[in-house]
């Protein structure tokens, strides 16, 4: 005789008589959905359920305040520029210095006296070349964040501006020639810095012009 409750799991039944035939669907097993190929479906990633295409991002995501940009200013950079300055010339002047030294205690033999000479060498070097290039670097600074505030706007006419003052006030001290002169190798630096800013643009627009 027959149980008055139908068994849903039972062999046969096709998992009908539950919740799924109230409402015209019907249930299935894991069984039967294991050869189901899962046609239009990506892939999931084995250690997290979820798309790894909603993982990929197209753009870049920043936390900015409103109105800032995604480039550091030239306020922002001027920190980093006298710093590195002042790192770069303090190691070319120890370098320096070091070479200077064996040179004229060269003569003499490896004894205290010569390595104290040396040392004053290198660290006279080191001070004075990180004195020089922190100072450049400072009036380089001063003389961008100035020209961008009161142009307000910031392209290579601020760097090669900045370049220019910067080396005429620097030679200031030597008269009108002085002044010149640092004028033309403050301007072919930073035109210099500018063109190599702007290489891979440069030759983004030959070789697109080149397809015409």
């Amino acid at each position: 005789r027959s149980s008055p409750y139908m068994d849903n799991n039972a062999p046969g039944s096709g998992g009908k008589g539950g919740l799924g035939s109230l409402f015209g669907g019907s249930e299935y097993s894991n069984t039967e959905l294991a050869g189901v190929p899962l046609t239009g479906m990506s892939p999931l990633s084995p250690y997290l359920n979820v798309d790894p295409r909603y993982l990929v991002q197209d753009t870049d995501e920043f936390i900015l305040p409103t109105g800032a940009g995604k480039t550091r200013g030239r306020f922002e950079l001027a920190f980093f520029t006298i710093g590195g300055s002042c790192i770069t010339g303090a190691a070319f002047g120890t370098v320096n210095g070091l070479r200077m030294g064996l040179k004229e205690t060269r003569e003499m033999g490896w004894t205290k006296p010569r390595n104290v000479q040396i040392l004053n060498m290198v660290t006279r070097q080191g001070a004075s070349w990180a004195n020089t290039l922190g100072s450049v670097a400072l009036l380089y600074s001063i003389f961008g964040v100035a020209i961008e505030k009161a142009r307000g706007a910031e392209d290579d006419i601020n760097t090669l501006a900045a370049g220019t003052l910067t080396g005429m006030l620097f030679k200031s001290t030597g008269g009108l020639k002085g002044v010149a002169r640092g004028g033309l190798v403050g301007l072919a630096m930073s035109g210099a810095y500018a063109l190599y800013s702007n290489w891979d643009h440069i030759r983004g627009g030959s070789s697109s012009s080149n397809l015409y």
